[in-house]
């Protein structure tokens, strides 16, 4: 037995719970104001669950709480699944708000109360690393993410206050998304008012069977699906929404995992799309500042709308987890013991010696120390 997000909402709030049943990084990335995180398997004994009322079971898109909520009424419970899920819940306090006043108070936001963390630090980048110039056209990739919304409102800023002429276009490709994930991602540009253009592909499917590492094959397909679709819209670059986190968690992780030393650059030169240029405005922009703009204008976006991922139930366990949660476990711990080590790690990059490495590459090619070791 299920119930729809339009009947929920008729139901009187005291004769209801809703048991929120989502993994416990989902719930802490993205809450359900007034459901209660109960796992499914707690719910008959939580002293945090009401018995008395009718339980609305609630997981990502609506699947797996069918059992749980069937499960529960054969014991004797009064339970029912809600259709469509966190999405569904998600896609209505979407639609509850006016897209106007959303978008008004979102960009009043980023100039004011988040104009020191998160404007002046996307302004820095777009001036340290020359990601901007005029007669640019660029393609501001958006996926649906906080990340991704949030790149595409301060590049509308740009154009407001910047002094030189240049283009965007808010590009959103589709690679296979659910059909609610997809409604969404495109409530959310209406009521920010970001006018997207959606490109459709495959992709998804394209690596449904893939056994190993199917998550990287689907990015790297999907960057190049991006460019594509750029050059197409006549555009010469490319916008990503990688933040700061992202810059000094990929270079632990080339560390500890690959080896190597190298991190994700501000900007790069695309080798099979000639003239193009991948860019990453966020580059200096922290992601809890970025989640913290998101709280405070109650904003919520997909986090995961790979449809074969929705019902995934080893994603998020011990053995599975990826490198780089680890990672950010890491930098964690090692904040507690020097509070400026996240500082330290991004300056790692900035100022490498090269006559203190043992060997280094340029270009694919190997070089050692040794090969100027006696000229000294």
């Amino acid at each position: 037995m299920s119930i729809t997000i339009e009947e929920l909402n008729k139901l009187d709030k005291d004769t209801y719970q809703i048991i929120d049943i989502r993994d416990k990084e989902e719930v802490q990335k993205d809450e359900m104001p007034g459901a209660v995180y109960v796992p499914s398997d707690e719910i008959e004994i939580s002293e945090k669950v009401d018995l008395s009322k009718k339980l609305i079971i609630c997981c990502r898109i609506g699947k797996i709480s069918i059992d749980v909520a069937e499960r529960l009424r054969e014991k004797g419970v009064d339970a029912v699944s809600l259709e469509g899920g966190y999405t569904a819940w998600l896609l209505d306090s979407i639609k509850r708000k006016e897209a106007e006043s959303i978008s008004r108070d979102v960009e009043q936001s980023i100039r004011k109360k988040f104009r020191k963390k998160i404007w002046r630090m996307f302004a820095k980048a777009i001036n340290t690393y020359d990601l901007v110039k005029e007669g640019d056209k660029i393609a501001v990739c958006i996926s649906g993410g906080k990340d991704s919304m949030l790149m595409a409102k301060l590049f509308q800023e740009l154009k407001l206050h910047n002094k030189f002429e240049f283009e965007v276009k808010f590009l959103v490709m589709d690679p296979g998304y659910s059909p609610e994930n997809r409604k969404v991602i495109e409530e959310n540009a209406r009521k920010l008012n970001i006018p997207i253009t959606i490109y459709e592909s495959d992709i998804f499917e394209s690596v449904y069977n893939v056994e190993k590492s199917p998550c990287y094959l689907c990015a790297r397909m999907r960057r190049g699906y991006l460019y594509k679709f750029a050059k197409d819209m006549g555009c010469n670059k490319i916008a990503l929404g990688h933040h700061y986190d992202d810059v000094i968690e990929t270079i632990l992780m080339g560390m500890l995992y690959s080896g190597q030393v190298q991190t994700m650059m501000p900007k790069l030169h695309s080798t099979n799309y000639e003239g193009m240029e991948l860019i990453r405005p966020l580059y200096l922009i922290r992601e809890q500042d970025i989640k913290s703009w998101c709280r405070y204008n109650d904003l919520h976006f997909i986090q995961c709308a790979c449809k074969f991922t929705d019902t995934c139930t080893t994603c998020n366990n011990e053995e599975n987890r990826s490198k780089r949660v680890e990672i950010k476990e890491l930098i964690k711990t090692l904040k507690q013991v020097n509070p400026y080590v996240e500082g330290n790690i991004f300056k790692s990059v900035e100022n490498v010696s090269l006559e203190a490495i043992v060997a280094y590459k340029i270009d694919g090619v190997k070089h050692s120390f040794l090969e100027t070791y006696d000229e000294e």
